[in-house]
């Protein structure tokens, strides 16, 4: 029975050594190449130790167990520290597997002097083979230099958790199962084994693990030669996420364009921060439609001259594996020069640039007008009883006005402006639902409301045509946001795209507020509207499950303005 294990055990690893070949890439450490080599020598040494009939062929079968096992663990913390991004010194290196080599010097003198193991005796007991031997000094440093590689490579892991932010969190997490693995199998050996050594196991398992660390490596490798064989020039920067905004990895000029990068970690979801916000409405715009993968982002860096500013064209395109899409890479590249050698050429005529720039802000006034008449008419249509844009905007107006007098949420001015300035356009992607359905007096249906809920995405998709050849980027990033996501609820159980938490647009939260309030406490075709008090209980139990839980103090200090707001509409 026991030959019959320990083979299955060897056929096993020789398995997972195959598919390690398989999915080789050129960029997989040696180490752990070496890994996949040592430990089916280690289970075909078990395996012939099990069916060995004489003293010699037993002890045949130890010396090739002890040649893998004396530079395995040798591998494995190397392996680590590569993963880690820890450097070993060459000297160090060299000197473990002088020690290595030592230990397996000592094993080959096993049958031959008492330097590893002395009083030898062999039996066969009930097809079972016992070699009964007592260790000698050389046994006792392959175990101190085991558990000094064990010691090495777990504190290797956990400074590598603790201070290094670019190492993938999922691999550091993939390493320490291998040396729990092992090293609980070599106790549970002990213990339990009975005619079998667990840790042959352990190093099976913890060939699989490593398959799965193998696996993936790829996409990393894959990020990082992206990177590296494009441009290296600081004016290209470069940033690569998964589908799920993952980060990936970036290079030096990247994380200084996006600072939020920087307090970012390899495999933590892209936040909403100032300049984090911007890559997230790129990759969003990106998802919504391929077609606009094409942006412009502006850099100041601190301390610096509105002269001095750096402007990029920025491109989103897929990650690619192979013919694999594997995530997002966005491309930064500096187009400073073309814009500023432009600008020379337009200070040659002052007077038509003042004359071009008062015919700009005209037209950038018959846009917002056109903007605002356009939202008017969509209202005209809603089954509310009016005045729906003009009452939520001044909601958010007021809740920003108390998010600022609080201080605890980081907005600069423009921000502010822009959020103010895009409530009136949230609703805007109800043009395209159909009027029997967006005047219809009673409940929706659920293909009725199916079909309601598309506003929001359309409403993104019509303010970034409406907006995508404008100059304010922030605003559009921000009116985009309002409209697409103010359905969204903190739980994730919104909609257009499910998204909960910290996923959602800080704007599109703040508005969110605003448009249930207003809706509470008006009057509708199909409802009357609520008290204040009533209205107050749905908003501040809604906190925490469809609003965000950090504006409930906002909210709370805004409810006297608000509820003074609408009381004069009433009177009026």
């Amino acid at each position: 029975m026991i030959p019959i294990i320990y083979g299955s055990i060897f056929t096993a690893s020789l398995l997972c050594t195959a598919i390690y070949v398989f999915i080789w890439h050129k960029h997989f450490n040696v180490n752990i190449s070496l890994i996949f080599a040592f430990v089916p020598i280690v289970c075909l040494g078990h395996y012939l130790y099990s069916i060995a009939g004489d003293l010699g062929e037993a002890l045949t079968a130890q010396k090739l167990i002890y040649l893998g096992s004396s530079f395995l663990q040798m591998f494995i913390l190397f392996s680590i520290t590569n993963l880690c991004q820890i450097e070993i010194k060459n000297w160090i290196r060299t000197l473990l597997f002088f020690l290595c080599t030592v230990v397996f010097t000592g094993a080959l003198t096993i049958g031959h002097s008492d330097l590893f193991y002395t009083n030898i005796s062999f039996s066969v007991r009930n097809g079972t083979v016992f070699l009964i031997r007592e260790y000698g000094p050389m046994h006792t440093l392959y175990y101190v230099v085991v558990v000094a590689f064990f010691a090495i490579g777990f504190a290797a892991i956990c400074y590598s958790w603790a201070k290094k932010k670019q190492v993938p969190r999922t691999i550091i997490i993939l390493l320490v199962i291998p040396y729990v693995i092992v090293l609980g199998s070599y106790f549970i050996g002990k213990e339990f084994g009975r005619g079998i050594d667990v840790m042959t196991l352990g190093y099976l398992l913890a060939q699989i693990m490593y398959l799965v660390i193998a696996a993936r490596m790829n996409l990393y490798d894959v990020a990082d030669t992206a990177i590296d064989s494009m441009v290296r020039e600081r004016a290209i920067g470069y940033i690569s996420f998964d589908f799920r905004y993952r980060y990936l990895g970036s290079n030096e000029t990247a994380r200084l364009l996006v600072p939020d990068l920087n307090r970012l970690a390899v495999d933590e979801v892209l936040g909403n921060g100032a300049s984090g916000k911007k890559i997230r409405h790129f990759l969003d715009s990106f998802r919504h439609d391929e077609k606009y993968n094409q942006f412009i982002y502006t850099f100041h860096s601190e301390g610096s001259s509105a002269d001095e500013e750096k402007i990029y064209n920025v491109n989103v395109n897929y990650l690619y594996e192979g013919s694999w899409k594997r995530g997002y890479i966005v491309t930064f590249t500096d187009d400073t020069a073309n814009r500023k050698y432009i600008r020379l050429l337009d200070n040659y005529n002052e007077k038509l640039q003042t004359e071009v720039d008062q015919k700009t802000q005209h037209i950038v006034e018959m846009h917002n007008n056109l903007i605002m008449s356009l939202a008017v008419m969509v209202e005209s249509r809603d089954n509310s009883t009016g005045g729906h844009i003009k009452r939520t905007s001044t909601g958010v107006r007021i809740l920003i006005d108390e998010i600022k007098k609080e201080g605890t949420h980081d907005l600069t001015p423009e921000f502010c402006r822009d959020i103010v300035k895009a409530a009136p356009m949230h609703d805007l992607g109800k043009i395209a639902v159909d009027d029997a359905i967006l005047r219809k007096p009673g409940r929706f249906t659920e293909e009725e409301f199916a079909i309601m809920k598309q506003h929001a995405a359309e409403g993104a998709r019509v303010i970034h045509e409406i907006l995508r050849n404008t100059d304010d980027e922030s605003f559009k990033v921000v009116a985009e946001n309002v409209a697409h996501y103010h359905h969204e609820r903190w739980d994730g159980s919104g909609y257009p795209e499910g998204l909960s938490g910290e996923q959602i647009p800080f704007e599109a939260r703040v508005m969110a507020i605003a448009d249930v309030y207003d809706a509470l406490v008006s009057k509708r075709v199909y409802k009357e509207a609520f008290s204040y008090e009533k209205a107050n209980q749905i908003i501040m139990e809604g906190m925490g499950t469809q609003f965000d839980p950090g504006l409930k103090t906002v909210y709370e200090h805004a409810k006297p303005r608000l509820e003074a707001y609408y009381g004069g509409l009433e009177e009026g």
